[in-house]
């Protein structure tokens, strides 16, 4: 046998620490459901050491400990009303190559022109008659021709930045700069892991999303999972405890209170009632949102899960605003002044 060396010593000493805790732990693996993976390899993600299933803590209220403070923030967002759908869109004719356009108020709404490859008939309440439509997209949509996307009708555009308390979207920076750069309105949204402490969460959101006041409000995206390395289904009051830790840390840091994205079976289990006055996400790929969560308000539909568009191969997630061109206006420069 050859004798021990000291770089062997470190070898074995390395291995001894982390089977010990260090860096061994799995990191988690949310998607939104709603986006189906492509059969061609995606970007890899940067995944960090922090333990994605570690035993839950005891969460401090949002309002405890240093929370930097908003740029602007609208008092009287709380008590806005949402806002009322328009009879018919308001068409606008896209240019083959649009330059950049500028940010505010004096971005041009185009009608879209998507396709679907699982198109729905919602009768008379059809997302069609609404004028302002958009998408929200992943690593999972790989390279996106945004200049295309926009000219199909894609005024808005949610991309996905974190989940979890260690997993940063690969693709997040430079769909950020490239969304804005093709004229896009865009936000953030974190999918939120139930093996994590909301208050880290949260955290790991505010490190890796700028704060940018011309930006959409950042969206906290829950729902189940089955696919999650995370099998958790919290109750009810824990869900909605571990929600507004997170809303209220990132409302304080942005400045704009959260929208919530969710799906019909978590809607069911666990907000109904809830949260008055947040604004709120819907997806409903089947009926209007009105027979899915009555007596819900909201934002934005998400009507489809399959649809196609020039700028992106493969689906892509398809949303409405609700509200006229005008409404949609006069929402967004509330939010970003």
């Amino acid at each position: 046998m050859r004798p021990f060396s000291a770089v062997s010593a470190i070898i074995i000493t390395c291995l001894v620490l982390s089977s010990c805790g260090f860096g061994g732990s799995r990191p988690s693996r949310e998607t939104t459901s709603s986006v189906v993976r492509p059969a061609s390899p995606v970007p890899s993600a940067a995944i960090s050491a922090a333990a994605a299933q570690a035993a839950p803590q005891p969460e401090a209220l949002a309002w405890a400990g240093t929370v930097p403070q908003p740029q602007a923030f609208m008092p009287a967002e709380r008590a806005v009303g949402m806002p009322v759908p328009a009879e018919r869109p308001i068409a606008m004719l896209a240019p083959e190559n649009p330059a950049r356009e500028p940010r505010g108020r004096s971005r041009v709404v185009y009608s879209h022109s998507f396709r679907d490859a699982h198109p729905i008939n919602f009768g008379t309440r059809s997302p069609r008659k609404l004028a302002v439509h958009g998408v929200d997209v992943s690593r999972w949509q790989g390279d996106i021709n945004w200049a295309k996307l926009r000219t199909q009708g894609a005024n808005f555009a949610y991309i996905k930045a974190t989940d979890g308390g260690d997993h940063l979207d690969p693709m997040f920076k430079k769909n950020w700069r490239r969304a804005d750069e093709a004229g896009l309105k865009r936000g953030a949204y974190h999918f939120f892991y139930w093996c994590r402490t909301a208050g880290e969460q949260a955290d790991w959101f505010i490190r890796n999303v700028p704060r940018d006041p011309s930006a959409l409000p950042p969206v906290i995206d829950v729902e189940w999972n089955g696919e999650s390395s995370c099998k958790r289904r919290p109750s009810p009051e824990r869900v909605r405890e571990k929600m507004q830790v997170f809303m209220d840390k990132l409302e304080r840091h942005y400045g704009q209170r959260p929208i919530i994205y969710t799906a019909p079976d978590f809607y069911r289990d666990n907000l109904q009632g809830a949260f008055p006055n947040h604004p709120f996400w819907l997806r409903s790929v089947a009926a209007h949102p009105s027979k899915v969560y009555p007596g819900r308000k909201w934002v934005f539909w998400q009507y489809s899960g399959s649809g196609l568009s020039h700028g992106v191969d493969g689906r892509i997630d398809l949303n409405v605003f609700n509200g006229s061109e005008e409404d949609w206006h006069n929402w967004v420069s509330a939010r970003s002044s």
